[in-house]
């Protein structure tokens, strides 16, 4: 199998192999990260090809989302990996790992549970120009403080 390989698992759903140390590092040796230490990472639903956030990754994420195939980051305000759905249960799973022509950007396609934005909206991408305006193209599904009731307002 090459690297991001999927297997068709009985009940016909897709889902990402078991991904090898060694296919790891040839990979992380594909990718090119920042002065940092990050890569952008996109997340896209795999079924319907809505786009859903962006997020940062390093070489520790990259690796955790390979291993486990539950969708890992790197937080740049917390400085520290956090795994997506961990705190507000809205889970991403990993479908496919993809790397862009340059080796600079992250395609995840995943399997979403419930809303990716962190406003309570499916993607973060919930404001368009249309008509020159600004406009909310979503509707917030979930409100904020259900999806994080420890934070502070």
């Amino acid at each position: 199998m090459g690297r991001g390989s999927l297997t068709k698992s009985e009940d016909a759903e897709m889902t990402v192999a078991a991904t090898s140390e060694m296919t790891i590092e040839n990979l992380l040796k594909t990718m090119i990260f920042d002065e940092h230490g990050l890569i952008p990472a996109i997340a896209q639903q795999h079924d319907s090809g809505e786009v859903l956030m962006m997020a940062w990754m390093n070489r520790d994420a990259v690796t955790e989302t390979l291993k486990t195939g539950r969708c890992c980051y790197w937080s740049r305000s917390g400085q520290a990996l956090w795994r997506k759905g961990d705190t507000s249960g809205q889970i991403q799973e990993l479908v496919e790992l993809r790397v862009d022509c340059d080796g600079d950007t992250v395609l995840l396609r995943v399997d979403q549970t419930g809303v990716a934005c962190h406003t309570g909206r499916r993607s973060c991408f919930f404001n368009a120009v249309r008509d020159d305006a600004i406009t909310v193209i979503a509707d917030v599904e979930i409100d904020p403080k259900n999806l994080y009731p420890d934070s502070a307002d």
